[in-house]
């Protein structure tokens, strides 16, 4: 069965290898490089109540986890959080997402945060489609903004209100 526990220092190994294994082979991130258990422990340190990290489980085993993180280190920004979400890819595709982004969406709601944004490449319906499901709508696309796998790519943008 599932369930969506707050992160700890001791799932970052299996955070790192979920990350990694996006990096290697999806455009869900423009992170080229893998990043070490000691990479990922210091963004993990990086997060705080208002931003919290947390996991999916099932059988113990962490399948999935989901961030939010500052928008802009601008003060202005403070009540803006971006939505990060990767499964392990043996459980993509079977709701583990949309349960991640419902979750951490209403972290952030509880945290005091008025604004959530997502930065989705394209390709990634599945991702739009859930983003869409649980109220975020379409603010723009930042056109050939990145560039992975030898090709540039969009990305969509989209927006939640909360707390307003």
């Amino acid at each position: 069965m599932l369930s969506i526990r707050p992160a700890t220092a001791n799932d970052i190994l299996r955070i790192t290898h979920i990350y990694n294994d996006a990096i290697l082979n999806t455009t869900a991130t423009f992170d080229t490089e893998t990043k070490t258990v000691e990479e990922r422990m210091q963004w993990f340190l990086n997060h705080d109540e208002k931003h919290p990290v947390i996991v999916a489980e099932i059988n113990s085993q962490v399948i999935g986890f989901a961030s939010l993180s500052k928008w802009s280190d601008r003060c202005a920004y403070d009540g803006t959080a971006e939505v990060s979400v990767y499964i392990d890819r043996n459980h993509r595709g079977k709701g583990v997402g949309k349960r991640m982004v419902e979750v951490i969406a209403l972290e952030g709601e509880r945290a005091g945060l008025t604004n959530l944004i997502s930065r989705i490449t394209e390709g990634n319906l599945s991702s739009i489609h859930i983003h869409e499901q649980l109220g975020f709508e379409h603010i723009g696309v930042m056109k050939k903004a990145g560039k992975k796998f030898d090709r540039f790519l969009d990305v969509h943008l989209m927006q939640k209100l909360i707390n307003s």
